[in-house]
């Protein structure tokens, strides 16, 4: 795994500016150095200069980046790993490519060379890449089908095109990070992300997955294509209709995710949770080894599967490594998520998600995970919520669930302290939406009439008409008339996933100079989820049946059983316990909040004290208005007022 950056000049801006800035690309580089410890490497070449920082995974001695072809015609810089490449190199040398290294990086090359955009067809792996072509002039950018690997672009001032692995890669670069996007700070409350292609910065986005940008030096500025979607009926794609066909079949699929995942010239491990999806990749990977496979886990009081993490590890012969986290030390990372990520950014459980990669670290290079497992199984219990509802909705006619439930929910009170039986309002306030909006609703993480009191007149009308839940809307029109619970998959696919988990997953590993795998997010075995009928993936109150059922040949029965718990601890009682303190950094006179122009004092106040009260649970839409004070904090220019 690694990181890059680039400059890019077409032909109208190289001709008023001159060559890209050598220093500057520099900078750019360095400023990712924690992606890639073991070497870095500049190409400046007129109009395009290339960085890029390497962790050394495969062909540990040769593979160098920047990488030319082997007559000089190309040039590439290239984050991730391609697990077909001995297959392409084989099948590009039959015809006629030439290669002169071991690895992965030179298939892309070759690929470019012999098959043009094709090239992206045939990779089968997690990458983004920026590959200069001297003879046609064109500049490709790509990322792979998932997002595992991130890239972000945008236009500067003077018209040149900067590219990195990270926001960080971006700041060097002037004018760039100057204004922030007020729509991208409404996402982030609502959704605890920013969903690509957007960025917290105006002028920055993301290349989304599976598509590709091909910039010609004489032409103007393209928009991005996409080049794959996940196959369906439609494209040809069979599954089996009985569990135990699907099983054995999922088994076969998983067991080949894993082994072209372990090809490493570096020590490799895995994490391990006390659940199903790790559980499975730690014992297909520990199969695959001839030494005990090494494993880490992170625990915290409230809700500790060190325990159940190691019973998985004694039953398939791996060591294991753990460590302990408190909500405590979680609460006070709040600011330091802005350096992680490079825009605000919600799930806590990056916290310990950073701290068992540090951990994984110390013993290994690369670590599987178990990430997808939940996406492609319909393994949240939203899944099965939405499931149901979905139910009672096909039932009533629309009109009779927007008027008659719709009343019932507004009039229904918030029960946040009751138990979950009494709490009914968000679920007659789903009952009385259409699919997409409630679905839209049981991921949000904070209310929109809550989120606007908090808000100063100013900053509403700069949101005005922008509605986080747009998104949704269009996955959900675009896949119309397929199956509620796969629709809803979808939305994942393009928000939820490479928004969060994959974004959680990157950042935290390459903090400390891990590669992270995850056989579950195999594009394959991902489809093969997908398209699985819903009674094959929730059964018994249960979402994931099918990945139970092959669970249930390889981990102790005791782990089915067990009730599914998140990857960190609760923050409610942290939260309430820092009320003082939280009301003295949102509201005081050091708030960075506040000092945008963009809060209001009293709508703050007024969250503190509902949330301190115990009358309603906050907890989420607190710990987004931290992050994001933290970011706000150190991101300083005359700009921040609206």
């Amino acid at each position: 795994m690694c990181g890059l950056a680039g400059l890019f000049r077409r032909d109208a801006v190289f001709t008023q500016s001159g060559p890209v800035d050598g220093a500057m690309l520099q900078r750019m580089t360095d400023a990712i150095a924690h992606r890639g410890p073991d070497s870095a490497g500049l190409r400046l070449d007129g109009q395009i200069g290339l960085g890029f920082r390497r962790l050394a995974i495969i062909d540990l001695a040769g593979s160098q980046q920047p990488m030319d072809s082997a007559d000089g015609a190309q040039t590439i810089v290239f984050n991730g790993e391609i697990y077909n490449f001995q297959s392409l190199a084989a099948e590009l040398t039959a015809l006629g490519q030439v290669f002169r290294t071991r690895g992965d990086t030179e298939t892309i090359l070759n690929g470019w060379r012999q098959w043009g955009l094709g090239v992206l067809d045939r990779l089968d792996g997690m990458f983004a890449f920026a590959l200069w072509d001297r003879r046609t002039r064109q500049l490709l950018l790509a990322r792979d089908r998932i997002g595992k690997k991130p890239l972000y672009y945008g236009i500067a001032p003077d018209g040149t095109l900067a590219f990195g692995s990270e926001l960080a890669a971006l700041k060097p670069v002037p004018g760039l990070t100057d204004q922030l996007d007020p729509s991208a700070i409404e996402d982030f409350l609502a959704l605890g992300y920013i969903p690509d292609p957007a960025s917290i910065f105006r002028d920055i986005r993301k290349l989304p997955p599976a598509h590709h940008l091909l910039i010609t030096a004489d032409q103007p500025m393209p928009t991005p294509q996409p080049y794959w979607h996940l196959p369906t009926a439609a494209d040809g794609l069979v599954v089996p209709s009985d569990a135990p066909t699907a099983a054995a079949q999922l088994q076969d699929q998983l067991e080949e995710a894993v082994a072209k995942r372990m090809i490493a010239d570096v020590p490799l491990g895995a994490f391990l949770s006390g659940g199903i999806d790790s559980g499975c990749v730690v014992a297909l990977a520990a199969r695959a080894v001839d030494h005990p496979l090494r494993c880490f886990t992170i625990g915290f009081p409230e809700a500790d599967e060190r325990q159940a993490a190691a019973e998985i590890a004694r039953h398939c012969g791996a060591d294991h490594e753990t460590a302990l986290m408190s909500a405590h030390t979680i609460l006070g990372d709040a600011a330091a998520q802005a350096a992680l990520f490079g825009e605000p950014f919600g799930d806590h459980s990056s916290v310990p998600s950073r701290a068992v990669a540090a951990l994984a670290r110390q013993h290994v290079t690369v670590a599987l995970s178990g990430d997808g497992g939940d996406e492609a199984f319909a393994g949240y219990r939203r899944y099965r919520f939405h499931h149901l509802t979905e139910a009672g909705r096909r039932l009533l006619p629309a009109r009779a669930r927007r008027h008659l439930i719709g009343t019932l929910a507004r009039a229904y009170p918030k029960l946040d302290a009751a138990p979950r039986w009494l709490r009914a309002k968000s679920t007659l306030t789903e009952l009385s939406l259409d699919s997409a909006e409630a679905y839209y609703r049981s991921v949000s993480r904070s209310e929109a009439q809550t989120r606007s009191a908090l808000f100063s007149p100013a900053f509403r009308r700069l949101i005005a008409g922008h509605d986080p839940a747009q998104r949704f809307h269009a996955i959900a029109a675009a896949h119309e008339g397929d199956d509620p619970l796969r629709i809803a998959q979808q939305i994942d696919l393009a928000t939820w996933l490479p928004g969060d988990i994959l974004v959680k997953a990157d950042r935290t590993s390459m903090a400390v100079g891990l590669e992270v795998r995850s056989p579950l997010l195999d594009p394959r075995l991902l489809a093969f989820g997908f398209a699985l009928e819903h009674r094959l993936k929730l059964r018994g109150g249960h979402g994931k049946a099918v990945l139970r059922d092959v669970a249930a040949r390889l981990l102790p029965a005791s782990v089915l059983t067990r009730p599914k718990q998140g990857f960190t601890a609760s923050l409610a009682p942290a939260l309430r316990e820092a009320a003082a303190s939280l009301q003295q950094k949102l509201c005081g006179p050091e708030s960075a909040l506040l000092a945008s122009g963009w809060f209001s004092a009293a709508g703050l106040t007024a969250l503190l004290s509902a949330h301190a009260s115990g009358r309603r649970d906050h907890t989420a839409l607190l710990w987004h208005l931290l992050v994001l004070d933290g970011f706000l904090t150190g991101w300083q220019t005359p700009s921040a007022s609206p």
